[in-house]
Order: structure tokens, then C-alpha cells, then sequence
């Protein structure tokens, strides 16, 4: 198969982010099928242009081409649906140039590219595979950035649109799939998160990172990922001021994001010497990171609609056998409670999550007990190659009936 991926918000291995799609793709090449990606040339996360050539093809044979997209994503919510309509057509246009597809896979969110994926499969007479990530636009207006009652019904629309749309929807949560056969999808599969569980070694020696950032023998309280307004990190800034008092505890916020800056701003006016916040690194340099923590966070919105979705984060956490703090409700909550993973807290409850910090800071037993079990958790149950193979598979199902049809 020759296998067409529509993504503006991928991310390689040597890059910040999420790196699902590369994984997966890397599996599909090894396993003799042809990957070809068309994203943004500018970071999703980071907002800053991704440096290199517009077109690379990595040690496993996939190819990775970079598209215009305007770069305003970070700046407001008019010049990031700009940024996402820019991708959507300059998507297509370098889409045309590649031959030869048999599935054309888009991927929301942003819904836009979504758009793109369907027009080139249907012109190339591929199959059309449709992945939902994450609930666009349910989590948008569920969080108050999309407000306009137009805009939403119009959003709603395209949504719907997409699912019957569809030769195959898949989702990435169990809590996703009455959501969208709600609205039209027909045939819907689970291949939900998980971790490439070969990448991280729970004996991984921390030190170096202790070291780098002067932490020494501190206990580390570690989140890692996006620092969005969906990510409540107000909250664990709440948490560390009431930490104050233990000199040994350090809470450490890695990542990048809109809110960034102004949540920088208050941990210095609240005076929180016991916060820093570092950079994002790539995910092929997370390993060492999650080594050097002693547990880790996992945190967003007190919303009811965040209680259907699965964190990449939590499953690297597991993988990396550290125990999670969870401050996430809904489905992640029962996998990480039925693994004996980690500790789940209330969510928008800093003083709960600070109470949860002092407890496993105090109990190393329990911790190591902790992410002993949420590393077999993954590995039996979440790791990538078994996802890729199935995700394969479904592929595979999808093109049988007209193999002989990609243009």
C-alpha cells in the first residue's frame, strides 16, 4: 500500500510533540508499505518554523513533506483558523503531486485538513480513512474558544460531514465512539493511544537531567506537554505555592504553549522558587527526562468533556514506569486506577493534587509499586507496534476491494 497521511500538527521523532503518526508510520515502511506525510513547516507546539529541507525521507523510508501554513497559530483565534484554512489548501496542492495512493488518512484536529484528505482520495480514487483525535468542535466549545453561534453550527456541520464522508472512522479513545456514530459516522474502530514501550527503559539513570537543571537530589514532580489553557496548569501552580514549606519537592513544567508566558509571569509574581519550567525537548530525548522524575502529571479542564479522552502523556508516563498523577476524570482515570498505575485527583483541586505530591514524596514503596504496574499496563495492553499492526490491518481491509484503483 502507498499510504497518504494529511497532518498539519505531526511531529518527528527528533521534534517536540506527539509523535503517534511518525511511530506508526515507521512501522507501516518496515513493514514494505509505502508512508508519505504532508504537514505544516511550522511547529504546532512551538509556533516556530521547522528548519530543513521541504522534503526528507527518514531511515525507514517515510516521506515527510512540509507545506506552507501561515504562522499566526499562536496569536489569536482569527489567525489560527488563518493558519489552518492556509494548510488546507497548500496541503492539497502539494497532495496532487503524489502518486501512486491507496489510502489517504486525515486526521482532526484542526477539522479543516480533513477537507483536503477526502477531495484527494476521491480524486485519486483511494480510499478515504478519517481519525479522530480529538472532539472538534465539542472540546472547543466546551472550553469557550469557539463562541460564535454561526461559526459553530458551520463547524458542526463540517464535523457530520466528514463521519459519512468516510470509507473508515477510527478513534483514539473508547470514549470517542458514540460521539461520532452519533453523528453519522458507519464504520468506526478503536485504536486508541499508546507507546512505542521499546523507547523508554524504567531503569533509565536520571542523573544527567538532575544535574543540567540543578536539581539534584529533589524529589520531582514532572509535567510534560503542551501549556494551553485546556492544560490548567494554574492549578499545579496553586499546588507548588502550597508546597512551599518542603525545600525537597520541585515541581518542573516542560513544554511550550500559548500560556506559557503569561503562567511564567505568575510563578515569578507568587514568587515559586520551588517551579521551573524548561523548554520542550524532542520525544526522542523524553526517555531521560521522564528518568530523571520521581512522579508525573497529568492534568486538564474540570470540564465533563475531557472525561472522554485518552493523553498520550499518561501512557509515556507508564511506559517510563513513573507513577501518575491524574488529575483527569473519565476513561484515563479507569485505565490508570485498574493498572494500580497512579494516584487520580479531583480535577481544578490544588489541594488535593498538593496532598498527592507530599503522599508519594513520602512513600517510595508505593511508587515503585506504582509504575512497576503501569509499565506492564502499557505493555500488555497500549503498545505501539501491536497498534500499528492493527491499524495495518484495518488499512489493508480498506484497499482489498479496489487494490488496482490508487492513481
Amino acid at each position: 500500500m502507498h499510504i497518504l497521511l494529511i497532518h498539519q500538527a505531526f511531529a518527528a521523532l527528533g521534534e517536540p510533540g506527539g509523535t503517534r503518526h511518525h511511530e506508526m508510520a515507521r512501522r507501516l515502511c518496515e513493514d514494505g508499505h509505502r508512508v508519505t506525510i504532508i504537514t505544516s513547516q511550522i511547529s504546532y507546539l512551538t509556533g516556530q518554523k521547522v528548519m530543513g529541507s521541504r522534503e526528507v525521507t527518514d531511515d525507514a523510508g517515510v516521506v515527510i513533506r512540509r507545506a506552507y501554513t501561515y504562522r499566526g497559530y499562536h496569536r489569536s483565534f482569527f489567525h489560527r483558523v488563518f493558519s489552518f484554512i492556509s494548510f488546507m489548501a497548500s496541503s492539497f496542492f502539494s497532495g496532487l503531486q503524489v502518486r501512486g495512493v491507496d489510502v489517504v488518512w486525515g486526521t482532526s484536529p484542526p477539522i479543516f485538513q480533513g477537507v483536503t484528505a477526502w477531495l484527494l482520495a476521491r480524486l485519486k480514487r483511494a480510499a478515504f480513512l478519517f481519525e479522530v483525535r480529538d472532539l472538534w468542535p465539542y472540546f472547543a466549545i466546551a472550553v469557550g474558544v469557539l463562541r460564535q453561534p454561526l461559526l459553530i453550527r458551520l463547524s458542526q456541520w463540517l464535523e457530520r460531514w466528514l463521519y459519512r464522508k468516510a470509507d473508515q472512522v477510527v478513534v483514539n479513545s473508547p470514549g470517542y465512539v458514540e460521539h461520532v456514530r452519533a453523528r453519522g459516522a458507519r464504520d468506526v474502530a478503536l485504536i486508541p493511544n499508546g507507546v512505542d514501550t521499546e523507547m523508554f527503559d524504567p531503569a533509565l539513570n536520571g542523573d544527567a537531567f538532575r544535574q543540567a537543571h540543578a536539581l539534584g537530589g529533589k524529589f520531582i514532580a514532572l509535567y510534560a506537554g503542551a501549556h494551553g489553557m485546556s492544560n490548567d496548569l494554574d492549578v499545579v501552580l496553586d499546588a507548588a505555592e502550597k508546597l512551599s514549606g518542603r525545600d525537597d519537592i520541585a515541581i518542573v513544567l516542560l513544554g511550550d504553549g500559548k500560556e506559557k508566558e503569561r503562567l511564567q509571569v505568575e510563578a515569578g509574581a507568587r514568587e515559586l522558587g520551588n517551579v521551573l519550567f524548561l523548554d520542550p525537548v524532542s520525544k526522542a530525548s523524553i526517555p531521560s527526562v521522564l528518568a530523571a522524575a520521581d512522579v508525573c502529571i497529568a492534568i486538564l479542564k474540570p470540564i465533563d468533556a475531557y472525561r472522554l479522552t485518552y493523553p498520550n502523556k499518561v501512557f509515556d508516563y507508564m511506559a517510563a514506569g513513573r507513577p501518575v498523577l491524574l488529575a483527569i476524570d473519565g476513561v484515563i482515570r479507569d485505565v490508570v486506577e485498574s493498572a494500580g498505575a497512579g494516584v487520580f485527583v479531583p480535577p481544578g483541586d490544588s489541594e488535593a493534587l498538593g496532598d498527592a505530591i507530599l503522599s508519594l514524596a513520602d512513600d517510595e514503596n508505593i511508587r515503585l509499586s506504582m509504575g512497576k504496574a503501569g509499565r506492564t499496563c502499557v505493555v500488555e495492553r497500549f503498545d505501539r507496534r501491536e497498534l500499528s499492526h492493527t491499524m495495518k490491518l484495518l488499512m489493508q481491509e480498506m484497499v482489498t476491494p479496489a487494490a488496482e484503483d490508487g492513481v
